[in-house]
C-alpha cells in the first residue's frame, strides 16, 4: 500500500516549467496534482534542474519544484514550498519573461489551426 503526505487529483491542465536560470517556458500537461507536488507530462522531456519553477495559469499558481524522478516523457516535482506564490512574489522581469513565451507558443498554436482551416477550406 503507497503511503503518501497529500492525495493525488488526476487533472489536465496546461502548465508551464521554467528551468533555473532560463527564462524560456517548456509547455507540459500536469496529469496529478497535489498540495505537495504534482505528475507532469511533456511531448519531449526537457533537460531539466534539480529545481523549477511551475506555472499553472488557469489556476494562477506559480510552485518552486524539487524534481523527484524522471520517467520517459514525465517528471515528478515536489513543491519546495508549502504555498504557492502569488503573481505578486514574482520578479517583473521574470513575469515578463513568461508571458512571452506564453504569448509566442499560443501564436504558433494560432497558426497551425489557421493552417488546418485553409487546407480544410481547399478541400471543400
Amino acid at each position: 500500500m503507497e503511503k503518501r503526505d497529500a492525495p493525488r487529483h488526476k487533472c489536465f491542465l496546461r502548465a508551464f516549467v521554467y528551468v533555473e536560470n532560463s527564462s524560456v517556458a517548456v509547455e507540459c500537461v500536469v496529469r496529478e496534482l497535489s498540495d505537495t507536488g504534482a505528475r507532469l507530462h511533456f511531448s519531449k522531456l526537457p533537460p531539466v534542474s534539480e529545481f523549477v519553477d511551475l506555472h499553472i495559469p488557469i489556476k494562477g499558481q506559480n510552485f518552486r519544484s524539487k524534481v523527484q524522478w524522471r520517467e520517459g516523457d514525465e517528471i515528478g516535482v515536489a513543491f519546495h514550498s508549502t504555498t504557492y506564490m502569488n503573481t505578486g512574489e514574482i520578479g517583473l522581469d521574470r513575469r515578463v519573461d513568461r508571458l512571452e513565451s506564453e504569448v509566442a507558443m499560443l501564436k504558433k498554436a494560432i497558426k497551425l489551426l489557421q493552417k488546418d482551416a485553409d487546407r480544410k477550406l481547399e478541400v471543400a
